[in-house]
Order: structure tokens, then sequence, then C-alpha cells
């Protein structure tokens, strides 16, 4: 993209961050930004510094278990400009009986758009000490429930909780569908 996207408007002058930090408290009780940038603390939001800089997604996603004072934490990538509360809604309706609730559109399954338990924690930070930081490289250690594409399209129709922005041209795309 050429610049950090959780900055960027798509056309309602708000940048993407604040949305998904808007979605999230629609339906979390406490929300928080995993960066090692504290201009995120401009938002109002507690900054939690990533503990493993070097482990990518995964990485991010144990620094936010670790430090969130719930045992079930919603994840959302800051570049998903149109998420839907009813999605992480749905999430967390089927959480019983799992440690991760993670949606699956096509053949993806949505890592950043999804429900961790604690129980991961352990899973989490031995998959980064191997050098795993692949997010699915712990899945086999916890229970996983995925949540397929029909099931999700009851809550979100075109699926545009799923839209993120990775180039100008996709940028464009969401301005255009706003």
């Amino acid at each position: 993209m050429g610049r950090d996207k959780a900055w960027l408007d798509v056309g309602d002058g708000v940048p993407i961050v604040r949305r998904v930090a808007e979605v999230l408290a629609s339906v979390a009780d406490e929300v928080f930004v995993v960066a090692n940038d504290e201009r995120f603390a401009t938002l109002g939001l507690r900054v939690v510094p990533d503990r493993f800089p070097e482990g990518g997604v995964l990485g991010g996603i144990a620094t936010g278990v670790g430090a969130a004072a719930h045992e079930r934490v919603l994840v959302a990538a800051c570049d998903m400009p149109f998420l839907r509360a009813e999605v992480f809604r749905l999430l967390a309706e089927r959480a019983e009986g799992a440690d991760v609730v993670i949606p699956r559109v096509g053949e993806d399954l949505e890592a950043l758009h999804a429900l961790y338990t604690r129980a991961c924690l352990p899973a989490m930070e031995r998959a980064l000490a191997s050098g795993k930081m692949r997010v699915i490289s712990f899945f086999d250690e916890v229970r996983v429930r995925v949540i397929e594409e029909p099931e999700l399209r009851t809550v979100d129709p075109a699926l545009r909780s799923f839209t993120n922005v990775n180039t100008p041209e996709e940028l464009a795309a969401a301005i255009r569908s706003g």
C-alpha cells in the first residue's frame, strides 16, 4: 500500500482502525490495540506493545490474548473497513466448547477476524518458540470450530466484513462501494 493501512480513510473521514474499534466496542467489554506504535493511543484505547514483534500475525494475536482481561478475545485486523458486529456476535454465540472460532470464506480461514480463548495461549507460545508463525500452526493442540460461509452469510450476506484493503486499487474500490 505504501502507507499504514490502519489510518486510511474509505471516504467518510474516519480511519479504518477507528471504524474497527467502534464495531468491536459494540460487542466487547474491552477494546485495545496490539502495536508498537504509540500513534494508536490517539484513539483513546489502551495500546499493548507486541510481545512477539518477530512473530508476525500469530505473535500479535498471542499478545492480545495474553493482555485481555477476559477469557474470550475477539480479534480483528485494522484494514477491514466494513466489519459487522453481527459476525462477531455469531462467533461469540458459537464459542461454547471451542478454543478458536474462526470463519472460513472460500478456502481461507480468517485468522484476523476470529475468536480465541486464553486456553490457546500456551499452544501459541510453543508455536512461536519453535519458529512457527502461521496462525494455524497451533490449531492441532486446541479445539477449533470453523464457521462456514453459508452460516456467515446469514449475518453478512455479501461477506463485506471480510473485505480488506491491501493495495491502492482495493482502497479505491472500497471507497466506491462505500
